[in-house]
């Protein structure tokens, strides 16, 4: 019998609304199972982690995504594969950082909430709940189908590290705009196995110390040296600066030398699109040749998210800053496009 183990972390999808103040407040699994009785008509084995207290996915951040990854470790012998219950506001962080710290996995991990409480009468979680546990259990000649991290929303299974959050009010709230999405669920299930990383053929290893100081950087035109300097001359390691377009920059010279104040204090500064769709291209325009010269690292088309959690993952394992460089601008879980 497949057994899969559900890591339950809170979320809307384990929310119930307060009587007295009408707001939504999380309630206890076993509420869930109630509210979907076809669980018990499900083929599998089927085991529960709770988290206690249920946590908003809002107060996520490196601890949490350890603990959820020390789980999966101490379980992993134990079940063909996870469903994490995860909020969704901050799912595509949680999902971008599980895939850093898995290293080597080789089962499906699946992370899914839903926009509506499971005991709304029009709610989406049923649905996302019991695909993503049908995800899970999919097996090739006895082999797990999708041995990566990933996002289920509304019929569509995503690459974690390719996912942002889109929309707060649709029930397609996800979307993975520079990457095919790895399945959809029909009348049947189809995989696009050409998407779907491949079998590792290591042991799985967690890595789960992450470095957060990072700082943000949103370019904007008009854009002043005192929001700028108030990044470039924090006390952060990193800084990820979200450009226009293929990664350009005003070319202002007070902004230029801001940055190689920044690069000079050893500081490293990835260039990210603001757009959804597309990848920087350092030095295809001159708004962004002076930031290649000056060894700005690409991040082509990844995500925020990712790259994020991938900066805090490398600074998380003592590498230089020309390692860490080197790396940012590696594929190393299907994240990039380089």
């Amino acid at each position: 019998m497949t057994k899969i183990l559900i890591i339950y972390t809170g979320g809307t999808i384990g929310m119930v609304n307060n009587p007295l103040t009408g707001a939504l407040i999380p309630f206890d699994f076993a509420q869930i199972q109630q509210n979907v009785p076809e669980l018990a008509r499900l083929n599998y084995q089927i085991g529960v982690h709770s988290f206690d207290p249920i946590m908003d996915s809002s107060n996520m951040d490196p601890s949490v995504w350890a603990e959820i990854a020390r789980i999966i470790k101490s379980e992993y012998e134990s079940y063909d594969g996870f469903v994490v219950l995860h909020g969704s506001d901050t799912m595509a962080f949680t999902a971008s950082a599980l895939s850093f710290m898995l290293e080597n996995l080789d089962k499906p991990v699946v992370l899914t909430g839903s926009q509506l409480p499971i005991g709304e009468i029009r709610t989406d979680a049923k649905e996302n709940l019991i695909t993503a546990l049908e995800i899970v259990a999919t097996k090739d000649d006895g082999v797990a189908m999708v041995p990566e991290v990933c996002i289920y929303f509304d019929y569509q299974l995503f690459r974690g590290n390719r996912s942002i959050k889109y929309n707060s009010e649709k029930f397609e709230a996800f979307q993975s705009p520079n990457y095919h999405i790895l399945a959809e669920a029909g009348v049947n299930l189809s995989f696009y196995t050409n998407y779907i990383l491949p079998h590792p053929k290591g042991k799985l290893e967690v890595q789960s110390n992450f470095n957060a100081n990072i700082g943000v950087l949103k370019m904007y035109p008009g854009i002043t040296a005192q929001a700028v300097q108030a990044v470039t001359r924090s006390g952060v390691d990193a800084i990820v600066m979200e450009t226009f377009g293929s990664g350009n920059t005003t070319t202002a010279s007070w902004f230029i030398e801001s940055l190689q104040e920044a690069l000079d204090h050893g500081k490293l500064i990835i260039d990210i699109s603001q757009c959804q769709g597309g990848s920087v291209e350092l030095g295809k325009y001159e708004t962004s040749k002076k930031l290649q010269q000056m060894g700005i690292v690409s991040g082509y088309d990844m995500t925020f998210e990712a790259t994020v959690t991938k900066l805090m993952y490398l600074m998380g394992k003592g590498l230089t800053t020309t390692e860490i460089a080197g790396l940012m601008e590696q594929n190393l879980r299907g994240e990039l496009t380089a």
